[in-house]
């Protein structure tokens, strides 16, 4: 394993099912040498079932490099696309948006967003939290550059009193997977990333639920929230939000094989 993309190193990734096998261990090869880990290490880790991002500490989302720690949700591509509607609608308020991700994970999301609109000439205050004190730590990794504070707590529990009403977008990445379809999941999501994280109780919606209760009372008049979910869940994450008294509608991306609901308060 002396050279990066070896066939030595290519063949195991490959017969360990790693479909991109020559990039993965060109990435392998890359993030030994930057870190002095054994590459042999890497490459038994990966083929055991870590997450390529766990071992490399970063993922790429939306031409970004974010920090992922071990243990923390990795940042999935289909979830671009719920940030492409954020930075729409970020364009379309007026004054400097108040944006917060909620559930932030590793803080991608509104990573995203805010590098994204600010270099379309629209800044914005953001913020974050998250339940999990590791997601915190590596959320505050990628977020403190820009300024933006990452609370730790139950859902809105840790936000600042001050944000009540005035949160202009708010992202957040729920988990939405039924709990019964967990052990079907692929092993380097199942077994490596926070059950908190994936598993969104018998129709995947709970945590979802407790979000769109209290939406309102967080968001601005004409407010957004965006939450990813599966397109069969859809009709009824409308449901809810018509019944926590926020105007719904579904965006979705063929290509991005992603469905976000996005609910707005009235003005």
């Amino acid at each position: 394993m002396r050279s990066a993309g070896s066939s030595e190193v290519v063949a195991r990734l490959r017969a360990a099912g790693c479909v991109f096998a020559e990039d993965e261990a060109r990435l392998l090869t890359a993030a030994a040498e930057e870190t002095g880990v054994a590459l042999e290490s890497l490459v038994d880790q990966r083929v055991t079932g870590s997450p390529l991002e766990h071992l490399l500490g970063w993922a790429e989302f939306r031409g970004l490099r974010v920090a992922v720690f071990p243990g923390v949700f990795v940042p999935r591509q289909r979830t671009a696309f719920l940030v492409d509607r954020a930075v729409a609608l970020i364009h379309a308020r007026r004054g400097h948006p108040v944006v917060v991700d909620l559930c932030c994970g590793s803080g991608a999301l509104g990573l995203a967003a805010a590098t994204t609109a600010a270099a379309e000439g629209r800044p914005v205050t953001l913020a974050a939290a998250d339940i999990d004190p590791v997601a915190v730590e590596c959320a505050r990794a990628n977020l403190t550059p820009l300024g933006a504070p990452v609370y730790e707590g139950d859902l809105f529990e840790p936000l600042p009193e001050e944000l009540r009403g005035c949160v202009d977008i708010l992202l957040c990445n729920t988990p939405y997977v039924p709990s019964e379809m967990i052990a079907r999941m692929p092993p380097e999501a199942r077994d490596h990333e926070p059950r908190t994280a994936l598993d969104g109780g018998p129709d995947g919606l709970d945590v979802f639920r407790r979000v769109a209760a209290e939406a309102a009372e967080w968001l601005s008049p004409g407010g957004h929230l965006l939450v990813e979910c599966s397109e069969q869940q859809a009709p009824l994450a409308l449901a809810v939000l018509a019944e926590h008294g926020l105007d719904g509608r579904v965006a979705e991306s063929e290509e991005l094989y992603a469905t976000v609901v996005i609910g707005t308060r009235s003005r």
